[in-house]
């Protein structure tokens, strides 16, 4: 079976969560199986080399289910972690961004010392949580 075909299978459709209207897709499955998340990873991380051309600096991961695969893929490739937050969740000084989800506003800060200008990064999140997934 195919690495997608394992994640399509391991994935759970959860709907009106948070909200009603809102399919989402949870991904908690995937951590049961070791073996799966380390091809998850590798998989992931073959793609940002092609992608990159192998310039990565490093991962940036949005809170909270980029820290699950982020560090993972920073490991592999040997590159920093670097952790976006929920306003207030980190300490020292940070700048911050405001955004606009499918079901309300939102505020994320990473610190200030965290990246150097001009460095190339790769934000891993994930679009699955609300159902913007197409299969």
């Amino acid at each position: 079976m195919s690495l997608i075909n394992k994640l399509k299978e391991c994935v759970k459709d959860v709907p009106d969560f948070p909200r009603p209207g809102i399919l989402f897709k949870d991904i908690m499955p995937v951590f049961r199986n070791a073996n799966l998340v380390h091809d998850t990873c590798n998989e992931m991380v073959q793609e940002i080399k092609k992608l990159n051309r192998g310039s990565v600096d490093a991962i940036v991961g949005i809170e909270a289910r980029g820290f699950l695969l982020g560090p993972i893929m920073a490991q592999i490739l040997g590159v920093p972690f670097v952790a976006v937050r929920k306003k207030g969740k980190l300490p020292r000084d940070c700048v911050s961004v405001k955004y606009e989800k499918e079901y309300g506003f939102d505020e994320f800060e990473m610190q200030m010392d965290s990246l150097k200008e001009n460095e190339n990064v790769v934000i891993v999140d994930d679009l699955l949580a609300t159902g913007l997934y197409d299969s």
